[in-house]
């Protein structure tokens, strides 16, 4: 089993599809919002013509009103991982939800427990101070945490606290299961890119999406009879676009912070792989072309053990 993992637009897909059609695999996509139909343009699916050519699992396997989270993301990962292995087809994962990521090599976090009344008390205050209060107490009680969850991931924001509140240690301490050997042998290759690079290319992709329909997407999902979930009026890309048909910015403004928070998403992506053990990474040039990867790429698997 092979997974492929990278941050935001490092150009892992395009290996992955690449590989997939070179060793005869199917892919499971490590994604928290590639679960979600109809939201395509904003979450970069692979394009119909590759989902023609390739068997693709965990992409549109969830209305947008639906809620997702990583429990129910691991379990349909190892049925698909059944599935492909009773076809005799080899394996690819591929992603950049790097919670996600290790849960597939090291099983599910057990947590802390939960205290109903601390979570009740922390959602109080987010609705009277605002998100951004309970952030930054993130940030002073759990900076490791704070790192890999986004401004706008109120849940996550408030899961933490309330595991730092039961137990008076920050929710990363109690997640030492991941310093463990992964649960299934998986080659893992890394995709790197300079931060440069990463930001040019973080550009054109918020580009290309705006060309390609993405306020009309928002529009659409918007008028949908049941409300978007949480986590889906989260995403990166969806809740730019909607404050901005909100009236609360002009589209150039949403178009900035997409790139913005694009770019922060990939700084907590590389803090979370940095504690991924056995990577064997690729550093990719900016002019690198993907039949030049895809080569080193297969020849990086073929030294592995």
């Amino acid at each position: 089993m092979i997974l492929i993992l990278g941050t935001t637009a490092s150009g892992k897909s395009r290996l992955a599809f690449e590989l997939a059609k070179k060793i005869n695999a199917e892919i499971i996509t490590i994604d928290s919002m590639k679960v979600y139909r109809r939201m395509d343009i904003g979450t970069a699916k692979p394009p119909i013509e590759a989902r023609q050519q390739v068997k693709y699992h965990l992409i549109d396997v969830m209305e947008p009103s639906d809620s997702f989270n990583v429990g129910l993301f691991l379990e349909k990962a190892n049925e698909a991982i059944e599935q492909i292995k009773n076809r005799n087809k080899k394996i690819i994962a591929v992603g950049g939800t790097a919670l996600y990521i290790k849960a597939l090599l090291y099983g599910l976090f057990d947590g802390a427990g939960t205290d109903e009344n601390i979570r009740q008390n922390l959602q109080q205050q987010a609705e009277t101070n605002g998100m951004e209060k309970l952030y930054q107490r993130l940030k002073q009680v759990d900076g490791a945490a704070a790192e890999r969850i986004h401004l706008n991931d109120s849940k996550r924001i408030i899961r933490a606290l309330e595991v730092y509140e039961i137990t008076g240690q920050p929710i990363s301490t109690f997640q030492q299961q991941f310093d463990a050997e992964p649960k299934q042998d998986w080659k893992i290759i890394g995709l790197r890119r300079e931060k440069p690079t990463e930001s040019k290319r973080t550009n054109a992709r918020v580009k290309k999406m705006l060309d390609t329909g993405l306020v009309d997407e928002v529009k659409s999902l918007l008028a949908e009879e049941k409300p978007l979930s949480k986590q889906a009026t989260c995403a990166i890309g969806y809740a730019e676009i909607i404050d901005y048909l909100n009236g609360q910015t002009t589209l150039d403004e949403a178009a900035e912070l997409i790139k913005k928070n694009t770019r922060r998403l990939a700084k907590g992506q590389r803090t979370w792989f940095k504690t991924f053990k056995n990577v064997n990474w690729l550093d990719i040039e900016d002019d690198e072309s993907a039949e030049k990867i895809l080569e080193r790429t297969t020849t990086l698997l073929g030294s592995i053990d």
